[in-house]
């Protein structure tokens, strides 16, 4: 493998993020379907503010609809697989065409559960291609430090996640050490007064969660 360029690095730390984000969001957006269907506007502005989303959805059945499959939201599910859709065709001599087509029929999932019924069975499989991508980019990519940035922006992206969701301490640790573990065999110049903040902050009796997000943010600066 030839020197990676700013850009590549940055495209495959982004690819990571995106991916991870669609993965993550799906898990959530399927867990509260059911309950969004039940309790209409105060579930899904609940699901807003944890994720830190503005609400601009007109109704409960406006945010199924528009948060899954609009084009026109930059927060919704589409959009996010979209742009790692964008980074990956970018990247496809790195990654390979075979890990591109993962996230190919991750969107043509995406199109027939915008028409399907039952748009949570078609969405699981959206997070089976995305699975199926990671590992076909573990498995097939010969330079360790790419993949090891792919992989750095999915932690990056879940603590990012987990601190706004404020799960349990236990998963934010392990994320952050999982982080802290490959974040110097990756192709990034990252922010180490950042990462130190991180780890410190998970490491005491109560996690600030939102400390944490300010700080995972700054990753990069």
């Amino acid at each position: 493998m030839g020197i990676i360029s700013i850009e590549q690095a940055d495209r495959l730390y982004w690819l990571g993020r995106y991916t991870e984000r669609v993965y993550t969001t799906i898990r959530l957006y399927s867990k509260r379907y059911d309950i969004m269907l039940d309790k209409g506007e105060d579930s899904y502005d609940e699901f807003c503010r944890e994720l830190d989303i503005p609400n601009i959805y007109k109704s409960a059945d406006d945010f199924r609809t528009a948060y899954a499959f609009s084009a026109e939201d930059p927060n919704s599910i589409y959009s996010n697989l979209i742009r790692a859709y964008d980074n990956a065709i970018e990247l496809r001599d790195m990654i390979g065409s075979e890990a591109l087509s993962y996230i190919q029929l991750a969107i043509y999932g995406m199109n027939r559960a915008r028409q399907s019924e039952a748009p949570l069975v078609e969405m699981q499989k959206i997070n089976d291609n995305i699975l199926a991508f990671w590992g076909i980019t573990d498995d097939m990519m010969d330079d360790e430090k790419s993949r090891n940035t792919i992989k750095v922006g999915k932690r990056v992206e879940r603590i990012d996640l987990y601190g706004r969701l404020k799960l349990s301490e236990k998963e934010m640790r392990r994320e952050v050490h999982r982080l802290l573990g490959r974040i110097d065999k990756c192709c990034l110049d990252y922010n180490k007064e950042a990462l130190r903040n991180v780890s410190a902050v998970v490491e005491s009796d109560n996690i600030d969660y939102y400390r944490v997000v300010q700080e995972i943010e700054r990753i990069l600066e």
